[in-house]
């Protein structure tokens, strides 16, 4: 009989960690294979920073509106989001199953002189709970996409916020996400997506609501022609888009039919 994917041991893709492992190492290079993320980071941070502030009734004025939250950001690489959460005065932790990747975060936090706590493991048997829990272009290539969106709520406190940001699985996300991206204009290297592993937005807040969460809002993201920079958008999730979720308070996950 087949495992449900919530019976799964693991959610990690080894494929996946040997195809970012090899470029570990560029991961703070705005010119290398990581360069899309650089592009995208202000627009994203902004967005998180404003959900999070929200959220918990903070003020956007101050230099730390994040400070004693305690956040969680899955999937972290070389720490592009961690540090600016951090230097928002969050306690930051960022776990990745790259070896190298932590290696490379470590090393770039020691010497901006940032305090973030970085492990190299999965969410698979992690045991603390967060404030926020950040899944950032991550579960497009993951094992099992209920299991981590499972794992992600587990890890987050009652009351707390859930974010995850990926690509929808439409013909345009073919189209711009993988032809254009990878070999076109050669944004990624070739290979880094799947599309096959894209999840559409019903599929993301299913599995969140059969986890015990809420879906709160969603949002897109897009590259704007005319400035070059990526900005945030509600109407148009046809590609990239974020979805935020609440754990309530009083949780209770639903039972499959």
């Amino acid at each position: 009989m087949a495992k449900s994917p919530r019976s799964q041991k693991t959610t990690v893709d080894p494929e996946e960690i040997s195809h970012f492992g090899k470029d570990s190492r560029y991961w703070w290079d705005e010119n290398g294979p990581f360069a899309p993320l650089h592009r995208l980071n202000p627009a994203r941070m902004g967005y998180l920073r404003d959900v999070i502030v929200r959220h918990y009734n903070r003020q956007t004025t101050g230099l730390k509106p994040l400070q004693d939250l305690h956040i969680l950001d899955i999937g972290c690489g070389g720490g592009l989001v961690c540090e600016p959460l951090a230097r928002m005065g969050a306690a930051v932790s960022g776990i990745d199953a790259d070896s190298n990747a932590i290696a490379t975060a470590k090393d770039h936090a020691c010497a901006a002189g940032l305090n973030i706590n970085y492990q190299v493991a999965s969410t698979d048997h992690m045991k603390s709970q967060f404030d926020v829990v950040l899944a950032l272009e991550i579960i497009e290539h993951v094992a099992s996409v209920d299991k981590f969106v499972d794992n992600c709520v587990n890890l987050c406190k009652p009351g707390g916020l859930i974010v995850f940001s990926t690509l929808n699985r439409t013909p345009k996300s073919f189209a711009l996400g993988i032809i254009a991206a990878e070999y076109i204009l050669r944004w990624v290297p070739t290979g880094t997506h799947n599309w096959k592993k894209f999840v559409r937005p019903a599929e993301l807040a299913s599995a969140l609501r059969q986890a015990g969460a809420l879906p709160q809002e969603m949002r897109g993201l897009r590259l704007n022609p005319l400035r070059q920079e990526f900005e945030i958008v509600e109407n148009d999730v046809d590609v990239n888009y974020f979805m935020v979720a609440l754990k309530p308070i009083a949780q209770t996950k639903r039972k499959k039919p």
